[in-house]
């Protein structure tokens, strides 16, 4: 199973957990299976989304993230748990034990943004309220 965490960039399991899955430089993928560490940087081309289901990712680990990114890695069969902080490791330690919550809609509200949501463009899917069934 490939386990991802957005991260501040160098990867690896000290790495930072970066708090906005759409706004992380990288993504830091776990292999359960072989216990390696890879990273899949942005490429300006791809969303983060596609570079997941790319990768093969099978579960996402975040500290925030919007409905609209979460709902489309739902449909791309990637679970999406949220609550993560610290270390990769300590996000994944987590998961391990059940502490983060599996959360198909996002949470954008529980993290801080760079941005102002007065007058949103910003696509951040925080004002959405719509459930998945």
């Amino acid at each position: 199973m490939k386990v991802s965490v957005p991260c501040m960039g160098k990867g690896g399991s000290d790495d930072a957990v970066s708090q906005h899955f759409g706004r992380a430089p990288a993504y830091t993928v776990f292999d359960t299976e072989t216990g390696e560490y890879s990273v899949v940087m942005k490429n300006g081309s791809e969303g983060p989304v596609d570079l997941m289901a790319g990768a093969g990712v099978n579960v996402m680990l975040c500290g925030g993230i919007g409905k609209g990114a979460a709902v489309m890695l739902q449909q791309r069969g990637i679970d999406v748990f949220i609550g993560a902080s610290g270390t990769i490791k300590d996000a994944i330690d987590a998961w391990e034990s059940g502490a983060l919550s599996n959360n198909q809609n996002g949470n954008c509200d529980s993290h801080e943004h760079d941005h102002n949501h007065d007058d949103c463009s910003c696509n951040c899917s925080c004002h959405s309220q719509v459930s998945i069934s």
